[in-house]
């Protein structure tokens, strides 16, 4: 199986390429970050695609500036929405699957229970809403899709959460984090390892992947000091409202893996024990 990786830059895309063991399980995998693949253009998507036969591309690259897509949302619209459906067209056109790596930004994350797969979408921010755009345009083009929603994202290839509170934690005695926005962390390991098993089958749709269980910021912040043996630094929590942003954030946004259970495949690890495997290099 020949898989082509769109965002290979990234931190989800260097994950799936640092996968090990795929080539005795008969995957090669290829990686474009922007400079081999503008997405945003229909006739280089089109040639990758050919060139390199693909039987599917997962398609990692994205604009994902939160906040800085407020203010530039022709931008952040023309790489999530056109280049999703150019990469889409493409990979309907030559025969290859397609796996679109969306976000729980599509959700208004005001909710009190996890959202479902088929739930309502209703994104307050230009990225939610770009990234919706881009999960309507793949599935209009009526190709063979999964779309994968994901959150609180962190791994070893990138600025991420985690390595933000451990740099935090060797300067400063006290750090600030919020305490009323619940999600559920996700290391990309865990992600890519399913989204390899996902691609191998033929049961196309939207499904949630994230770390299984709950926190809040403030909670993952306090496991990652105490995976850290930095726990003499002191946490405190704070509101959403004391750190004012551009994109509104969601306060709730935790993902029901409902399709993964009907399908009966194996979901990914509670967010405890993947981070504690993350620590340990």
């Amino acid at each position: 199986m020949r898989i082509i990786v769109t965002g290979a830059n990234g931190q989800l895309g260097q994950e799936l390429l640092a996968l090990p063991g795929l080539q005795q399980e008969g995957i090669s995998m290829l990686g474009f970050g922007r400079g081999g693949l503008d997405v945003t253009n229909l006739q280089n998507c089109r040639e990758v695609v050919k060139r390199y036969q693909a039987d599917a591309v997962i398609h990692c690259a994205a604009y994902t500036a939160v906040d800085q897509a407020e203010s530039e949302p022709a931008e952040a619209f023309r790489i999530n929405a056109e280049g999703t459906r150019n990469i889409a067209l493409a990979a309907r056109e030559f025969g290859a699957k397609l796996v679109y790596v969306s976000t729980d930004y599509v959700f208004e994350g005001t909710a009190s229970e996890p959202y479902e797969e088929s739930g309502e979408t209703k994104p307050r921010t230009v990225y939610g809403k770009s990234k919706l755009a881009g999960e309507q345009e793949a599935t209009a083009i009526g190709g063979r899709t999964f779309i994968v929603r994901t959150s609180w994202v962190y791994g070893k290839h990138g600025r991420n959460f985690v390595e933000t509170i451990r740099e935090l934690a060797k300067t400063r005695d006290e750090i600030r984090v919020v305490m009323d926005q619940l999600g559920s962390p996700t290391y990309t390991l865990d992600l890519a390892e399913f989204l390899i098993r996902l691609v191998r089958t033929e049961h196309y749709g939207i499904y949630h992947a994230t770390g299984t269980g709950v926190c809040s910021w403030y909670q993952f912040a306090q496991a990652i000091l105490e995976e850290s043996g930095a726990a003499g630094v002191k946490l405190l929590p704070c509101t959403t409202a004391d750190f004012p942003r551009p994109a509104p954030r969601p306060a709730y946004s935790v993902l029901r893996h409902g399709a993964i259970g009907r399908q009966g495949m194996q979901g990914l690890r509670h967010w405890r024990a993947a981070l504690a495997a993350y620590m340990r290099g």
